[in-house]
């Protein structure tokens, strides 16, 4: 069966995972975390991509991407992916691929699901049951977006700017976002798995039928329907 084509539009966001072949793990060190951000940012300025969130957990990645244009997400993997790779390569004394094949994505609609992505992308550890609270995560974007801790990867979306007037206003109404750890989002977070798994946009149905308009062709089986809103408090 030949592969998806993958698609990304300018100014638009994207959910972006990358896993571990046969989900082995990608990282073994805290300074392999390190390294990967140190090369995610490089590449995210060289091909004009802005991060809104991530997770690093140990056998995979999700990142939260606008692309400045069609073919920047494409470019900053393969600039990730072949610094990181030989890195691990050389430092663990292994050869061969480390990556399941080709990252997934699926472009987000913006005012719907941007906000819910980033909760999804930051609960991660949460669901996984490593830590309780996603603030205990060091490898996530939660506690710059949500805490105030000072990390140059990330630049907010105006999604994320117009939660509030001030940074304390809008971190207040982000943190406000994670109550109750993923309270009446099973159907949502469904959602999310299945636009991944099968490269079609998170969208309302006018959202998806500009998508196909400004690419010229059918998309495929997309998500339907406005996710709750997650609580606040």
């Amino acid at each position: 069966m030949p592969r998806k084509q993958r698609f990304f539009l300018p100014d638009i966001p994207a959910h972006v995972v990358q896993r571990g072949h046969n989900r082995q793990p990608v990282f073994f060190a805290d300074e392999d975390r390190l390294a990967y951000l140190s090369w995610l940012k490089e590449g995210a300025e060289r091909y004009c991509c802005d991060i809104h969130a991530y997770v690093l957990m140990g056998n995979h990645v999700h990142l939260l991407i606008t692309p400045d244009d069609s073919e920047s997400i494409s470019r900053l993997m393969q600039y990730v992916g072949r610094r990181y790779v030989p890195h691990v390569n050389r430092r663990y004394g292994r050869s061969g691929t480390l990556w399941e094949g080709r990252f997934r994505s699926s472009i987000i609609e913006t005012q719907t699901y941007l906000l819910a992505c980033h909760r999804y992308i930051e609960l991660n550890p949460v669901r996984a049951g490593i830590v309780a609270m996603p603030g205990d995560y060091r490898w996530s974007s939660y506690r710059c977006n949500a805490l105030g801790l000072r990390d140059g990867l990330l630049v907010a979306h105006a999604e994320y700017l117009a939660l509030g007037r001030t940074d304390d206003e809008r971190r207040a109404a982000y943190r406000g976002l994670f109550g109750g750890a993923d309270d009446g989002e099973g159907d949502l977070n469904g959602q999310l798995r299945a636009c991944l798994r099968s490269g079609t946009p998170l969208g309302e149905d006018d959202f998806c039928v500009g998508v196909e308009q400004t690419l010229g062709r059918r998309i495929g089986q997309v998500a339907r329907g406005r996710p709750k809103r997650p609580k606040q408090g």
